[in-house]
């Protein structure tokens, strides 16, 4: 089969773009899982992160025989048929909002001394096993979506590897931005929550989640608030921001450059 057809072009740069886009709910909960690392550990946790997601995607295209067999129904729990996709979609969604919405209470409501003790429980294993967890869900959407653009294994691993590369070079940037702005990280933090709900009703029903569109109101709502959170912090850009419970210092974290 002839690779470097004008068909097989679009497809590549359409699925490119789709990652990239795809790929920045995980790039943002990579760098907030490695912003609770050691300030030496923290790029290393983030390309570990992306790494294992990229290697992730990349097992799941060439398995995708096994990826068609999951979306057929296994149970029907209150009449609602449920695939295997379905279950990794609701476990990881609930996954996603319980983590997002615990670390939002460590951030503005633990006590400091709890906060010195969970600081030094946080390894990188522990990291990169929670990372891990995401990456299987957020893959398998990629992936579903990487095959329903193009079917051919030698447009879909190029795209998958490029959207990682922007992805790698964005993500210390992201991960630094994030920890600076106490409140983007809040933001970031509910936007993963979000994302959480939408997986967790595509689960239940992504017939009913395609239809209502569920994905492009989330995406638009998450670019609005960004915007506003924009404008507001160029208004404020004179104002020191609050330091969160855990937020590394602004030294810390230019000393991982």
């Amino acid at each position: 089969m002839d690779l470097f057809t004008t068909e097989n072009l679009i497809a590549f740069l359409t699925l490119t773009i789709l990652e990239i886009v795809l790929g920045i709910d995980n790039v943002i909960f990579v760098a907030i899982l490695a912003g609770k690392l050691p300030a030496h550990q923290r790029d290393l946790g983030r390309r570990l992160g992306i790494g294992l997601a990229v290697i992730t995607r990349i097992l799941l295209l060439l398995a995708i025989n096994w990826i068609m067999r999951l979306t057929a129904p296994i149970m029907a729990p209150f009449g609602n048929a449920l695939s295997g996709r379905d279950l990794i979609l609701l476990v990881g969604g609930l996954f996603l909002i319980g983590k997002s919405t615990y670390e939002i209470h460590e951030k503005l409501e633990a006590a400091e001394q709890e906060h010195h003790t969970a600081q030094k429980a946080v390894t990188l294993a522990s990291v990169i096993s929670q990372v891990v967890i995401i990456d299987i869900v957020f893959s398998l959407d990629s992936v579903i979506t990487a095959v329903g653009v193009s079917g051919v294994l030698g447009v879909m691993i190029p795209a998958v590897l490029v959207a990682a590369g922007v992805m790698l070079f964005a993500s210390g940037a992201i991960g630094r931005f994030v920890e600076e702005h106490p409140t983007m990280k809040m933001l970031a933090l509910s936007f993963l929550i979000l994302i959480g709900s939408i997986l967790v009703i595509e689960g239940w029903n992504a017939e009913a989640a395609h239809e209502m569109h569920l994905k492009n109101y989330g995406y638009f709502a998450m670019a609005f608030s960004f915007g506003v959170e924009m404008l507001n912090m160029r208004i404020r850009k004179a104002t020191k921001p609050v330091k969160l419970h855990n937020q590394p210092s602004i030294q810390d974290t230019a000393a991982t450059d």
